[in-house]
């Protein structure tokens, strides 16, 4: 009977979840585009972009937990460091954390239809890895140009762990916390895995949780603070995970 439920849904999202889902970013995207032309990126990206990861994650099914919400201060900005366990983190972080994202997405996703256009009008920021001085540069622009309630969304990680243990830190977030004095706030996914494991086409239905952790102070322009920075953002991500990811 599993096996059947299993080639059933699997079906689903070949069939439905995945022709549907397509359209739907197409269509998010060049809403965002409108949306952040005629009005605002804040409400391009709290609103069109917000609700385009909730639906996706409606359609997939997953149940999503929220613990800690009330750290995310709508008034504030931080730099937002989360790890990474599978493409469904973004529909996470996207839809349930309540701040007015920015994510520093690999250049390469610029050429993506719909999808590239609509991050770039939404002030999302492409960073070129092979050039240090350009991601900077344009990080550095990107925060010029945020207000309040902002948060720049970094997975410290690197990349998505093979496995779902947390992976070394590298120091791109917490140069930047450091460099405009913003607070460190860590949130720690956990559960995305089950519904799509890396290298892998097949999606499941699940349970995923959030857990947003009160936000670490940072001290403008002090460079020496960075490898403790690294060091208490990952305990506190950490400190979620189940014991055999930590």
């Amino acid at each position: 009977m599993k096996r059947i439920a299993y080639w059933l849904y699997q079906f689903y999202v070949f069939l439905v979840l995945t022709p549907v889902g397509f359209l739907l970013t197409l269509i998010a995207g060049w809403l965002t585009v409108l949306v952040a032309v005629l009005s605002s990126p804040r409400i391009a990206s709290r609103y069109v972009a917000a609700n385009w990861a909730r639906l996706i994650a409606f359609l997939t099914p997953v149940w999503v937990t929220v613990e800690g919400a009330e750290n995310a201060d709508p008034s504030r900005s931080y730099v937002v460091v989360c790890n990474h366990q599978s493409q469904y983190d973004i529909f996470l972080v996207y839809g349930w954390l309540k701040l007015d994202l920015k994510w520093v997405l690999k250049a390469e996703l610029r050429k993506v239809p719909g999808v590239g256009i609509g991050c770039e009008k939404a002030g999302h920021i492409y960073v070129d890895r092979s050039n240090p001085e350009q991601a900077r540069k344009a990080v550095q622009d990107a925060l010029d140009n945020v207000g309040d309630g902002v948060g720049i969304l970094f997975f410290a990680e690197g990349t998505r762990s093979p496995d779902g243990k947390l992976r070394p830190f590298k120091k791109g977030a917490f140069r930047v916390a450091t460099s405009q004095g913003l607070p460190i706030l860590p949130v720690t996914i956990i559960g995305t895995r089950d519904i799509q494991k890396p290298r892998s086409l097949f999606i499941f239905p699940g349970k995923i949780r959030m857990v947003v952790h009160p936000a670490i102070d940072v001290d403008r322009d002090d460079a020496g603070s960075i490898n403790r920075l690294m060091e208490q953002t990952r305990q506190a991500i950490a400190s979620a995970l189940p014991e055999e990811l930590r």
